[in-house]
Formats: structure tokens, sequence, C-alpha cells
């Protein structure tokens, strides 16, 4: 039987690898911060598992990495 944070790391590492076959280095996020603010800018990374249970991507214009449910993909319409 699996342990709790065993299924926290499956779910994170699952939420990466569906972000990272979606979108490239270099795709367009608006990120939304701790204080509500909504930044537009482009990942800087893939998508990776922080201390084995958050999946997070960094962002170019911003430090750290953000959580991967606080980007928001830019979709063309064209």
């Amino acid at each position: 039987m699996k342990t709790k944070s065993q299924i926290r790391a499956m779910l994170a590492q699952d939420e990466v690898d569906e972000w990272n076959a979606k979108y490239p280095i270099g795709t367009a996020v608006i990120v939304t911060k701790d204080n509500g603010v909504q930044v537009h800018t482009k990942t800087r990374s893939e998508a990776s598992v922080s201390s084995g249970h958050t999946a997070v991507i960094w962002l170019e214009g911003l430090s750290g990495c953000y959580a991967l449910d606080r980007c928001e993909p830019v979709v063309s319409n064209g």
C-alpha cells in the first residue's frame, strides 16, 4: 500500500508529465501571485516536482518557481 506522500508525489508527477507534453518552454502563461496579482509571462523551464509533492515551473521575469496550479496557459485564437 502506498503512503499519502507517495500518492502526492505520483499525482504531482502526473501533472508535470501532462503539462510538459502539452506546453513547451516559452509558452505564454498568466500566473497568479500570492497577493492575487496576475502577471503575463512565459515559461523558462519544463515543469518539475519540487520537494517531492508540488508540480512547479520557472517563469521569465519572476524569482523562484510557481506551482502549476497558479499558471494558466494563454491560448491563441489563430
